[in-house]
């Protein structure tokens, strides 16, 4: 399965739904994907990135709001509700 399904597969059910109150949309983002076993890693010109088995690494950055995002990179856009999120694959 792509990385892109996989991660939206974490999205659409969160460990811990998003509290604006308790973390930022950054932090929330990499919480939850670590929860799910991915590997989180720094990255210089994005939010994190997610490493693969293979070494690969796939970089992303958290937005709330769709509009204007960089295509170099992968979004998470989690709508200011906080209750859903897409997963946006970067254009290569």
């Amino acid at each position: 399965m792509p990385l892109i399904a996989v991660m939206q597969q974490v999205f659409d059910r969160p460990p811990l739904p998003f509290d604006p109150n308790r973390q930022s949309l950054k932090a929330w983002a990499k919480y939850c994907l670590q929860e799910r076993g991915f590997k989180v890693i720094y990255a210089q010109n994005a939010d994190f990135a997610i490493e693969t088995s293979t070494g690969e690494k796939a970089y992303f950055k958290v937005s709330n709001s769709a509009e204007n995002l960089d295509p170099s990179v992968g979004w998470i856009v989690v709508d200011p509700s906080g209750q859903n999120a897409i997963v946006v694959a970067p254009q290569s």
